[in-house]
């Protein structure tokens, strides 16, 4: 069985296309039988995301920082809750417990996340895929950017087409369970 670790918003955004999106791709998760691991919080696109997957049957672990915890933002109704000190523990667990990592629409925290997998994709320190569910074109100017990255010479094609990207999420979902990884970088 997949386990997923889904890096979304703390809020909804403002259009009714990101909360529909993400209800969509988490029941598509249970459908698929996919398990979700997330940041464990009860609101935004997180909270929907956790309730519509546990719905449709995926059991969903959440992993929070106590300081987030404390101020109420833990969902108490998901499989299983696990607090840790900080957002770097978050991450760790989070990265032990998934195959593969998927940003929805999100801010900075989104952002951070999901390139750190990525960067850490690159070095060779995992070998799980990568991806963006690209709602309503929501990733369209960072993925340009990316290129331009590429184009300046500050990252190899290669570690761009490491992404998984799609707005359909069928195809993201089969995308990332074909997925091979490249060589990691500074390999012989």
């Amino acid at each position: 069985m997949m386990r997923i670790a889904v890096y979304c918003g703390s809020s909804e955004g403002l259009e009714a296309v990101y909360l529909k999106q993400t209800y969509q791709f988490a029941e598509a998760l249970g459908e698929q039988g996919i398990d979700v691991v997330y940041g464990g919080g009860k609101v935004g696109l997180m909270g929907a995301l956790a309730d519509t997957a546990m719905a449709y049957g995926s059991n969903v672990i959440g992993v929070i920082p106590k300081h987030l915890a404390d101020k109420e933002l833990a969902h108490g109704g998901i499989s299983e809750l696990i607090v840790v000190n900080d957002m770097h523990e978050r991450k760790q667990k989070m990265a032990e417990y998934a195959d593969a990592f998927v940003a929805l629409p999100g801010g900075a925290g989104t952002l951070e996340e999901i390139f750190e997998a990525w960067t850490w994709a690159q070095l060779g320190l995992h070998n799980k895929p990568c991806g963006f569910l690209n709602i309503n074109g929501y990733y369209d100017e960072m993925l340009s950017f990316l290129e331009s990255m590429v184009k300046s010479g500050f990252m190899r094609q290669t570690y761009l087409d490491m992404l998984v990207v799609s707005n359909d999420i069928n195809k993201l979902l089969t995308k990332l369970q074909e997925y091979t990884p490249p060589k990691p970088k500074w390999s012989k």
